[in-house]
């Protein structure tokens, strides 16, 4: 996982700030594999807490401005039916929460 302990902790906070402390948050695509370079920050958040869109945009923009990474944020709640994305998540992804 190419994400420092510091920068995983911001992850976890945000998140947690953001959907409560039951959200579970899975880290996806480059950054689970060592072996590659660069790349922005997936993340699948699952949430029973409903966001409108703004403070959804608040969250992934106070994630990227921590990390220092661009942050693609994937939110799925009771009103957001899950897509391809979050299942591949799910599958190949790091739980972080």
């Amino acid at each position: 996982m190419r994400l420092s302990p510091e920068q995983l902790a911001q992850i976890r906070q945000s998140a947690a700030e953001s959907f409560g402390s039951e959200a579970r948050v899975w880290l996806f695509g480059s950054r689970v594999d060592d072996s590659k370079l660069g790349g922005d920050v997936d993340l699948l958040v699952e949430s029973d807490r409903d966001l409108p869109v703004q403070a959804l945009l608040r969250t992934q923009a106070r994630m990227e401005y921590a990390l220092r990474l661009p942050v693609d944020l994937v939110v799925q709640t009771p009103c957001r039916q899950p897509g391809p994305i979050a299942n591949i998540a799910r599958m190949t992804g790091i739980r972080l929460t």
